[in-house]
């Protein structure tokens, strides 16, 4: 099998896909992950702040039975696997683009899969706030608005940060998949010549670049996040 795969005419096949095909496969990658993973933040963080303002004892309470539908309906679009969740989403994809195959309809699934994912991981930057701190602000007499806008956020920015990163390299692996339904990028190189041709050397650059971006926008948001961090001091 190994021979076959550094066969010299299955090299220089590769490298002649890679050179045509692979850096507009990069540039779709990089652009559905970038929008997708911009959409599922703005739903997704009003969505994580609503989830601890709003409880018992918070900021903002709201009725229990919208913070009991607003969880359920979080946990039930978490729970459903991405490919399930992505053929679910052709109707919808197919209202708000026209189409349910393409680079761009496959960033309706990715940002109805991400959404909820999201909107736990503000949650959690949120719960890790010192209660302390919006104890003085609401002693100063700050409205819930601006505890959420001026105390909350900006002192949870390293942490969202670093969840927003852990965000888009998950929304990186999913549009990889997106590849099975037509979606553009990485993944439809891999599928299509690596699945469908046997051509396994194209899809093993196809994943070996897959991880060169996860390790790109992980260094890039870890970088970000220090710089943000109040704690840590810069020189």
């Amino acid at each position: 099998m190994f021979d076959k795969l550094l066969a010299s005419e299955a090299v220089s096949e590769a490298v002649e896909i890679l050179c045509n095909d692979m850096p507009f496969a990069l540039w779709e990658t990089a652009y559905v992950t970038v929008l997708s993973t911009l959409f599922a933040v703005i739903i997704g963080l009003p969505l994580g702040v609503l989830l601890v303002v709003g409880e018992k004892g918070g900021v903002l309470p709201l009725p229990k039975w919208l913070m009991g539908t607003l969880n359920v309906v979080i946990n039930l679009l978490r729970s459903i696997p991405f490919l399930i969740l992505m053929i679910m989403a052709f109707p919808l994809a197919r209202l708000i683009v026209g189409t349910t195959v393409g680079t761009t309809a496959s960033i309706v699934p990715l940002v109805i899969a991400a959404f909820p994912f999201v909107a736990r991981l503000v949650e959690s930057s949120l719960r890790e706030l010192n209660p302390n701190i919006i104890e003085m602000a609401l002693s100063m007499g700050a409205s819930p608005f601006q505890i959420i806008v001026k105390v909350m956020i900006p002192e949870s920015v390293p942490s969202l940060i670093s969840n927003f990163t852990i965000a888009i390299t998950t929304v990186l692996g999913y549009t990889a998949m997106s590849g099975i339904i037509g979606g553009g990028g990485l993944g439809k190189i891999a599928i299509n010549y690596g699945y469908y041709r046997y051509k396994y050397l194209v899809m093993l650059f196809a994943v070996i670049i897959l991880i060169l971006l996860v390790q790109v926008f992980q260094s890039l948001g870890t970088r970000a996040a220090t710089r943000c961090d109040k704690r840590i001091k810069h020189k």
